[in-house]
């Protein structure tokens, strides 16, 4: 039970941080729907290419968009706390008895509360703009957010607090940012590429990640891709989490 009580006293001061500063909100989801608004509607000319995916273009694109922002929603939290970090914050809370884990779980679980929110928003957009999938389809790409999401804030937050810089924060994570984009089909669906370029990104799981959730949203929920896409958001939930709290824990050394 205690690290339920820290956990949710963790939770409930990032929260209401959160609510004290909704802006933020609203720019982590203006890049997915500026995708969806602007680069939709191209995308639906390319749906008639030979070699594009079944399902329509929203059952192809809007997935890639909820993989995009479950990755790059987690991936930038880590500069909230380098903040904390530098003023103090850290330290208090690392003298106190509180479960290290619950430390850096109850920030994870406020966002993925937010990327959760967001995610809905953006399906819901999505929704008037033509994608058509059942309701289970929805849920499934609200859990992989969920997944996605958590695992690389346990990530972030681990490489926040191992650089403690965001000048040195900033470029390791457009390092990683910039291969996983472009090499995952997030955007376009990598069966478009030349061979050699869907051979290279066989090797990003992410890739694998987007491919299950177009499964789903086209209904073939039995599809291979699914089970391997799944079983790689797991993987990474579960390399994020032991990650985050090997670094939170070193803190105190």
């Amino acid at each position: 039970m205690t690290f339920f009580n820290d956990l949710w006293v963790v939770f409930t001061r990032a929260m209401r941080l959160s609510l004290r500063q909704p802006l933020w909100v609203a720019i982590g989801l203006l890049q997915p729907i500026l995708y969806l608004t602007l680069f939709g509607p191209i995308l639906e000319q390319v749906a008639q290419t030979p070699g594009f995916p079944p399902g329509d273009s929203w059952q192809i694109f809007v997935p890639g968009l909820l993989v995009q922002l479950g990755i790059f929603g987690g991936l930038f939290v880590g500069f909230g706390i380098i903040a904390e970090w530098r003023t103090g914050v850290i330290d208090r809370m690392l003298v106190t008895p509180a479960s290290r884990t619950a430390l850096i779980a109850g920030r994870v679980l406020r966002d993925v509360i937010v990327l959760v929110v967001q995610a809905m928003i953006l399906v819901g957009a999505a929704w008037f703009l033509g994608l058509r999938v059942s309701i289970w389809a929805l849920l499934a790409g609200l859990v992989m957010v969920a997944l996605l999401g958590a695992a690389f804030a346990f990530i972030s937050y681990a490489a926040g607090l191992a650089i403690k810089s965001e000048d040195g924060f900033a470029p390791v994570v457009n390092f990683f940012a910039l291969p996983v984009l472009l090499l995952s089909g997030i955007l376009l669906p990598m069966t478009l590429a030349p061979r050699w370029l869907q051979i290279v990104s066989d090797f990003n799981p992410f890739k694998h990640i987007v491919e299950a959730l177009r499964a789903i949203f086209r209904g073939d929920f039995g599809s291979p891709e699914v089970l391997l896409g799944s079983v790689l958001a797991v993987l990474l939930i579960i390399i994020g989490a032991w990650v985050g709290n090997r670094v939170f824990a070193a803190q105190t050394k």
